[in-house]
């Protein structure tokens, strides 16, 4: 299916990152499991947690070391879709998964609070959305696709600036709370807005804009960091993407686009209809506690004969 049975295990599964993912997991278990004493104020950590963070794992391994990063490669569409997973999906869970008590000591390290400002809500948001626009121009997304260390790295920094900016969302301690109920709306409404120029230009784009898809040296230049051999010997064999892109690699692009915006818009509206929801519920509560707080109230002259 979409030429996967071309390539190999290593290929489409890629072992080494597997291996990492399932160090990490078992590392965290043991963190919220028999380690947990170590900590202070420790608790019990809830299956709900713990399958939240192990979800964020398996959906980073999809995104980068499953058959879809080999995809992405290959055609823009999957491309955008890595990106989605890699930085609006699994951000969120793995985060989630994490209990106050191991954030709090998390956030003890001394370099750490250093940075924290690049925690504050404006600084996050700008930050994620200013580093994945300027990726997705043309030339800065070829050169980092073609050169390994900064395609690796270029994403690590991406993903540090991703938990930063859902930080603000799914932040689990009162006393780090920035923002809430309308600003916190509000915010959520601005990282829709900042990532729109970026998904408009390659929506709205009138031709192909990125040479790792329409070029096939280049293309195959690229692959050679995802696949094992000689990637000359993709160009001899298939000559190029279009062999196992299903679209044009104009309207691959468009759908790519498309794709991104249409995934970020469901998450941020979901989260934007939970926030709504809490703060309109924790508006009515304060009304009620006021009420009862006022007591009855008693007209002049009420009552005298």
């Amino acid at each position: 299916m979409l030429g996967l049975e071309y390539f190999n295990f290593r290929d489409l599964w890629s072992p080494l990152f597997l291996a990492v993912i399932l160090l990490i997991t078992a590392g965290y278990l043991m963190l919220v499991g028999p380690l947990s004493e170590r900590f202070k104020d420790a608790k019990p950590v809830p299956v709900g947690r713990k399958m939240a963070f192990a979800a964020g794992m398996l959906v980073l391994y999809l995104a980068q070391g499953g058959p879809i990063s080999l995809l992405g490669h290959i055609m823009f569409s999957f491309h955008m879709l890595s990106m989605a997973l890699t930085y609006l999906i699994a951000p969120p869970l793995l985060m989630l998964g994490i209990p106050d008590w191991m954030w709090r000591a998390i956030l003890r390290v001394n370099p750490l609070k250093g940075l924290s400002f690049l925690a504050h809500p404006i600084v996050a948001a700008v930050l994620f959305n200013g580093l994945f626009s300027f990726y997705h121009i043309p030339a800065v997304h070829d050169y980092v696709m073609l050169h390994f260390g900064v395609h690796r790295l270029y994403y690590v920094v991406l993903f540090i600036a991703a938990v930063l900016m859902w930080w603000t969302l799914v932040n689990p301690l009162p006393e780090h709370s920035e923002i809430k109920g309308l600003r916190k709306m509000a915010y959520i409404a601005i990282n829709m807005v900042l990532l729109t120029p970026a998904c408009g230009l390659i929506i709205f784009s009138s031709t192909s804009l990125y040479a790792t898809y329409n070029d096939p040296a280049v293309w195959a230049k690229a692959m050679g960091y995802c696949v094992t051999g000689d990637p000359s010997a993709l160009l001899k064999t298939f000559g190029g993407p279009g062999y196992f892109a299903y679209l044009d690699t104009h309207v691959d692009q468009q759908v790519g686009g498309i794709l991104m915006k249409f995934i970020q818009e469901i998450i941020f509206a979901s989260m934007l209809a939970y926030v709504f929801r809490s703060w309109y519920k924790q508006e009515n509560k304060d009304d009620g506690e006021d009420e009862l707080m006022s007591g009855p109230r008693t007209t002049i002259g009420q009552g005298q004969p």
